[in-house]
């Protein structure tokens, strides 16, 4: 079976409910699954497992789908390995990594998505679809083992792109300052990928989703901007 996978910048917009806004669409992606294993180790503001699983499956329930949290199972290799579809939320980044290895996730979750087991990341969730976590936004309260993620995708996602404010009067660094960082000593391609966008992976085809522009950076590059439903499939 051919990748399925949706990333998402962020699971919460502006004045709407956790997921809402992309509910039309996992409708769509997850229309073969009855269950959906949430994979909730980021945990947002050190909220637990079983809290983080409680919202999940209530945004759920609105399309008709049980959410069970991999915390639940014995086996958590096992668990992904039978997984009708896999939701892995927004939280911290360097936990959710740390966890992965810990749990021995890691290639149980590579396997199963470039098999085809219908994916959703949102934040944290989709940074792990790069090649690396590196272009996180996350502090980093753990210490996983390797920064080395998922890679479903053959470039990295920055998460919450954020354009930098003209008007205001901060004087710490940009995102784009931290990427360009990131590019002084690697070459992966990075997505900056704004609140409302997501991509839309199948197969090997990548496709912008969403209202907004994304952000492409390419080590010695001008940043140039993606436009909604573009194939960036070409991007290596």
């Amino acid at each position: 079976m051919s990748k399925n996978i949706i990333i998402a910048s962020t699971s919460t917009l502006h004045d709407g409910d956790y997921l809402e806004y992309l509910l039309p669409e996992l409708k769509i992606h997850f229309e073969n699954c009855k269950t959906i294993l949430f994979i909730p180790f980021a945990r947002p503001s050190g909220i637990t497992h079983e809290e983080y699983t409680a919202k999940v499956a209530l945004a759920f329930a609105k399309i008709g789908k049980v959410v069970k949290g991999i915390h639940q199972f014995d086996d958590y290799s096992i668990a992904i390995k039978n997984a009708e579809g896999i939701f892995t939320g927004g939280g911290n980044t360097f936990l959710l990594v740390a966890q992965l290895y810990k749990k021995d996730c890691m290639i149980a979750l590579t396997e199963a998505v470039k098999n085809g087991t219908p994916y959703l990341g949102t934040s944290a969730g989709s940074n792990i679809c790069g090649l690396s976590m590196q272009t996180t936004n996350d502090m980093p309260i753990v210490c996983p083992p390797s920064f080395k993620t998922l890679g479903v995708i053959s470039f990295n996602i920055n998460p919450h792109y954020l354009d930098a404010d003209l008007l205001s009067k901060h004087m710490g660094e940009t995102r784009e300052t931290r990427i360009n960082e990131y590019h002084s000593f690697n070459n992966v391609p990075v997505l900056g990928l704004r609140e409302g966008s997501w991509l839309k992976v199948t197969g090997d085809k990548v496709v912008l989703k969403g209202n907004l522009t994304a952000r492409l950076f390419l080590q010695n590059q001008i940043p140039v901007e993606i436009e909604s439903e573009t194939d960036i499939s070409y991007v290596k």
